[in-house]
């Protein structure tokens, strides 16, 4: 018998080489037909399989975030089932699950693909899910599975199998489709009965532009046709909200092909948005001790070879700058802590001194693959609220509280109320990716999970999830429409001070050294902005939005009165403009709506006379008359609440 250990804590008695499905049977029928996978030990399996010894399992449902992701595995190989079904002899790449559904890369050789496919292959897909087709795992030797595909001729799994080492490799099978797969997946394909492709984009076989660019089909699953009805809806919100339109259509920002990809340009309200957002932060930084720094866009090679970036960053960067002098190389740069690090060492430091806070908006540069580069959320240049706190080991952990509560004021100024803070730290099985000790290591994570406890964080523990030199606290934001976006971060490092030889005279009068914190409650201002845009609709708080009213004047006999009015309001640190097009004010105000103007102000005649406006907000709620200072005052008042 093995014992089994619930997540209440309750422990039960099994035969060995039960399952979790057995498990879920025991304690009631209707848990176990919801039942997708299950986690033993910490690992999600199939739920089917055989557990040996005593156990930790939790029963995963479509509730579960690990039971979502095992469903739309399975879906993805139920479509490439579908596919293989359709068009015989195409190749598969990797089909994995993505936070919102999933993928499969596909070779579909000379065929013909697009969008106008999609209703075929969802019907196909329906029909083989009624057939309830089980998922059979298999363990198979490294030659049994390079015979196999070989037979087969797909040189995309032949290019996977080489990698991995004999006696790790599985295959899973539902209906007439073999895959190689680590798995789990879900127990029959019966569990899915809602199916929507919903986009397809090219992508570079193991994303490199040298090799073929492959089909990539996008879908997603559900248990119920009523959360696809729901998710349809969820789309269509979505697609209203997307920063690229509403940043078209507000005039924030654009791209240009002759500038280059990735690299966005402001527009003057978008820089007006974006300085309000930079002020309101540098105002909040000098009050908490900051002290603003600006360093160059590019930097000597040397510099990123000491701190580990070039190593790092080397195949997501530029390629290097030559100057003139034979040998000499410049990068532009990505990332602004190193630059920080030689500010910190212009000048002898006491334990007096610390700590130290240097703060900067500095622009950095990362060549993203093209395929991946979107919106404001992944570009090739952007601008992080950045700031690198040096101090002793002893002020590691109230500095921390203290930049958490900076990004929690941050937050909540801009109305981002539902988060998570993810704790995230070093791959426990691949720690080759980190650079440091284990010593400092363990400090830096310890200070972490500590500070974040005592601030009273909702946090979740994420393995694998740190930077290189060192772990973070990472704010998981919710916005209007449910989704997750990665936004603020903090960062504790023992490594660049090691890195970068920095040191402060201690109390004793021996050299020490620092301990860094990386911060950025933006992450980027590109980033942000668009979560941000999304998040409101474009309709920004008051005191953000690039213009908070405009004048309407209902002819040009008024316009010299709408004219002083406007000239009136601005000089009272509000900011406004005035529509004098030949146009009906019904045009006007409808235009108005469209680009989310918070306030309309109209005159006409009886305004003129009596000295008045009439005031409309944005959503069509009309204020009424009032005079220009109410009307200031009420603006004002909004600003500070």
């Amino acid at each position: 018998m093995i014992n089994i250990t619930l997540p209440d804590g309750s422990v039960r008695q099994f035969e060995k080489g039960t399952t979790a499905m057995q498990v879920a049977l025991s304690i009631s029928e209707g848990l176990a037909r919801n039942v997708l996978a299950a986690e033993v030990n910490g690992e999600v399996w199939d739920a089917s399989r055989a557990i040996e010894q005593d156990s930790t399992v939790k029963l995963l449902t479509w509730n579960d975030d690990k039971g979502k992701s095992t469903f739309w595995h399975s879906s993805a190989h139920l479509l490439a089932e579908a596919l293989e079904a359709l068009y015989p002899g195409i190749k598969f790449g990797i089909g994995p699950a993505i936070e919102t559904g999933f993928y499969y890369d596909v070779d579909f050789g000379d065929r013909e693909f697009s969008s106008d496919d999609f209703k075929q292959i969802e019907d196909k897909m329906l029909e083989l899910a009624k057939q309830k087709e089980v998922f059979e795992r298999r363990a198979v030797s490294k030659k049994e599975a390079l015979d196999y595909f070989t037979e087969k001729g797909d040189e995309y799994k032949l290019d996977l199998i080489k990698d991995l080492e004999d006696g790790s490799i599985t295959f899973y099978s539902q209906g007439n489709f073999t895959d190689l797969c680590r798995g789990p997946h879900i127990p029959n394909t019966g569990f899915i009965k809602a199916i929507k492709l919903t986009n397809v984009a090219g992508a570079y076989w193991r994303g490199d532009e040298s090799r073929k660019q492959l089909t990539r089909i996008y879908g997603v699953t559900f248990p119920k046709a009523s959360e696809l009805t729901d998710y349809l809806k969820f789309i269509e919100e979505a697609k209203k909200r997307d920063h690229r339109k509403l940043g078209k259509e507000l005039e924030l920002f654009a791209f240009s092909e002759k500038v280059g990809a990735g690299l966005p340009l402001w527009l003057p309200k978008g820089t007006a948005l974006r300085q309000k957002l930079q002020d309101f932060l540098q105002k909040a930084q000098l009050k908490a001790g900051y002290e603003p720094v600006i360093t160059p866009h590019i930097g000597n090679k040397n510099l990123y070879i000491t701190s580990g970036h070039y190593e790092k960053y080397g195949a997501d960067a530029f390629q290097p700058i030559h100057t003139p002098v034979e040998g000499e190389e410049f990068f532009l740069k990505p990332m602004n802590c190193p630059h920080h690090c030689e500010i910190y060492k212009t000048k002898p430091r006491s334990y007096k001194d610390l700590p130290v806070r240097f703060a900067e908006f500095g622009t950095v540069y990362r060549y993203e693959q093209s395929g991946e580069l979107h919106g404001l959320t992944r570009v090739r240049g952007f601008t992080q609220d950045d700031a690198h706190l040096f101090c002793r080991p002893d002020q590691v952990k109230d500095e921390f509280k203290k930049v958490i509560d900076l990004v929690l004021y941050v937050f909540g100024a801009l109305g981002f109320e539902d988060f998570t803070a993810q704790v995230s730290l070093r791959d426990p099985e691949n720690r080759s990716k980190y650079i440091g000790s284990d010593e400092n290591w363990a400090l830096a994570e310890s200070a972490i999970i500590e500070a974040a406890a005592e601030k009273g964080l909702n946090t979740v523990v994420e393995y694998g999830e740190a930077a290189f030199y060192g772990p973070k606290l990472d704010f998981m934001v919710k916005d209007a429409l449910g989704r997750k976006w990665q936004l603020g971060t903090i960062q504790v490092d023992y490594n660049l001070p090691e890195r970068f030889e920095l040191e402060y005279t201690g109390s004793d009068n021996q050299k020490h050294r620092p301990v860094m914190i990386h911060r950025a409650p933006f992450g980027s201002l590109e980033r942000f902005v668009a979560v941000l845009i999304e998040h409101c609709g474009g309709q920004f708080p008051l005191w953000l939005a690039p213009e908070q009213f405009i004048v309407l004047p209902v002819s040009e006999k008024y316009e010299e009165y709408a004219q002083n009015l406007l000239d009136s309001l601005n000089n009272s640190d509000i900011r406004g403009l005035i529509d004098l097009r030949d146009e009906k004010v019904g045009r006007k105000i409808r235009d108005a709506e469209v680009k989310k103007l918070p306030y309309m102000l109209i005159v006409g005649e009886k305004e003129m006379e009596s000295g008045t406006i009439s005031v409309r907000k944005h959503g069509s709620v009309d204020l009424g008359s009032m005079t220009a200072e109410e009307f200031r005052d009420l603006l004002i008042k909004e600003i500070t609440v």
